[in-house]
C-alpha cells in the first residue's frame, strides 16, 4: 500500500504520544508501516480482571488504537483518525507476559477505511491469538 503522506510514521508517532491512555497502560508503538501498525503491551496486574487475565477493555483498547493508526498511515498529511465502529471477538483468556496488537488495512478509502487487528499473547517464542477485531476508521480531513 502506498501512503499519500511521506511523513506518515512521524505523524503516527506524534499522535500516539498524545494518547494519554496508551501512556497510562504502558503501551508502545512497535511497528509502523504503510497500512500496518503494531502496539505492544506488557502484562500488568493492575490491568487485569478478577481472574488475573488482561481485561477485555484493555485488549480492545490496544486493538482499536492499532486499527486506527494502521488506517492513519494511509491518510493525507494533517488528517485525523476516528473509529466509527468495530467488533471484537475474544478468543481465549488473555494471560501472557506481553501482548501485541497487529492491525492491517483491509480496504483503504478516502473517508472510511476497513481494518483488521489480531491481538496475540506472547510468551517466549509462542504466540497465541487472544482476540480479533474488525473496524471502520474515518478520516477527518485537515480544514486548512
Amino acid at each position: 500500500m502506498n501512503p499519500s503522506n511521506p511523513n506518515f510514521a512521524a505523524e503516527v508517532a506524534a499522535s500516539f504520544a498524545q494518547q494519554q491512555i496508551m501512556n497510562l497502560i504502558g503501551a508502545r508503538l512497535s511497528l509502523v508501516e504503510p497500512g500496518a501498525v503494531e502496539i505492544t503491551l506488557p502484562y500488568r496486574e493492575d490491568l487485569t480482571q478478577q481472574d488475573r487475565y488482561l481485561h477485555a477493555g484493555i485488549v480492545t483498547t490496544i486493538a482499536d488504537s492499532a486499527c486506527g493508526y494502521a488506517a492513519f498511515t494511509l491518510m493525507p498529511a494533517g488528517s485525523r483518525v476516528l473509529a466509527v465502529e468495530f467488533k471484537v471477538n475474544l478468543l481465549r483468556p488473555a494471560r501472557a507476559p506481553e501482548f501485541v496488537a497487529r492491525a492491517e488495512v483491509i480496504k483503504p478509502g478516502r473517508t472510511l477505511t476497513v481494518v483488521r487487528a489480531d491481538v496475540f499473547g506472547i510468551e517466549e517464542s509462542d504466540r497465541q491469538l487472544v482476540a480479533t477485531m474488525q473496524g471502520t476508521m474515518m478520516c477527518i480531513a485537515n480544514k486548512s
